[in-house]
């Protein structure tokens, strides 16, 4: 209890005691109870910046966890990534080359994500740039997958409609040359035997008499029938033949046709016989294989009725260089 106040009375020459007003009072009370507050509040502090509660190492516990369960998950989806690249270089630089399809722009596996930012919700996490990450890291894994897996879709059509495609490739010669003795020029820049200056001969020249067989190189479409015996110049007498996939070719100098324009052949089937039609300065067949647009050298493509050794043989025998016949 606290002790009494006394004040002297200097009329009663006596000491009396003061008593507290109610004012007094309560401004005692609010400041003892300020103070208790006020110290508690400090040992509240201090204690919980020296020991831990129970709930908060638990929730320690589990952000160290939720931590490692990121630190493994960003492991596991970059072996993923590797993975898919191996898939994405397989597939650029086997299937489709094998396929003859172009690759997949790297534009397209590598383009990225516009518009809004999606991952706003994100940031006010805790460890928010981790979680970005891989949530961003996440979307890119399932659009490459995505891409991927449309190309695999891709490849899957062209491996059914590749017995179509091999069926369709000019890939034997156009006239029997078992004995390999029907080749006077092939490919490349030859003397012309008329203007008898050097220029690009675009095709292989196959001798042979007049009125000899000539077969489809492949399955196709026979897209033009043209040309007049009394040309001079030129092919003379000539079929093209489209065998899709970008293929086509041409023969040239025939002296008869056996087919028509729109009429499907098939590889081996007679489509004309040899002459001497056009700009030719002796009996023989002008064959010419396109890809494409684009002229190529028809030896690349005679390899179905051949040895490997005779193919060497026609290499070199096309090689040669010499005058060409038309």
């Amino acid at each position: 209890m606290a002790r009494k106040k006394y004040k002297f009375n200097p009329d009663t020459l006596n000491y009396e005691s003061i008593g507290l007003t109610w004012k007094e009072r309560i401004v005692k009370v609010l400041t003892y109870l300020s103070s208790s507050v006020a110290m508690a509040l400090l040992f509240v502090v201090i204690f919980l910046s020296f020991y831990e509660t129970p709930r908060s190492k638990a929730l320690k516990r589990e952000n160290q966890r939720l931590l490692t369960q990121y630190e493994l998950l960003q492991k596991d989806m970059n072996k993923v990534e590797k993975v898919l690249t191996d898939l994405q270089q397989r597939d650029d630089n086997i299937y489709r080359v094998v396929f003859e399809a172009e690759p997949i722009p790297a534009a397209v596996r590598e383009a990225g994500f516009g518009g809004t930012n999606k991952y706003s919700h994100l940031e006010n996490m805790d460890n928010a740039d981790l979680v970005i990450e891989t949530a961003k890291k996440l979307d890119v894994l399932a659009k490459k997958t995505y891409i991927q897996s449309k190309s695999y879709d891709e490849v899957m059509e062209m491996a059914l409609n590749k017995e179509k495609m091999l069926a369709s490739l000019p890939s034997i010669m156009p006239i029997r040359n078992k004995e390999l003795k029907r080749t006077s020029s092939g490919w490349g820049y030859r003397m012309h035997p008329i203007y008898k200056v050097k220029k690009m001969h675009w095709g292989q020249d196959f001798t042979a008499p007049i009125g000899t067989p000539i077969y489809a190189t492949g399955d196709g479409v026979v897209t033009e029938v043209e040309g007049s015996k009394r040309s001079k110049v030129g092919l003379g007498l000539n079929i093209k033949i489209d065998h899709g996939f970008g293929y086509e070719t041409v023969y040239g100098h025939l002296n008869e046709f056996n087919v028509k324009r729109g009429q499907h052949v098939k590889r081996g089937d007679i489509i004309g016989y040899v002459g001497n039609t056009g700009g030719s300065t002796a009996p023989h067949l002008h064959y010419e294989v396109h890809k494409n647009g684009q002229k190529l050298n028809p030896m690349y493509y005679m390899f179905q009725d051949l040895t490997p050794q005779e193919y060497d043989k026609m290499i070199a025998i096309s090689s040669n260089i010499g005058q060409s016949l038309d």
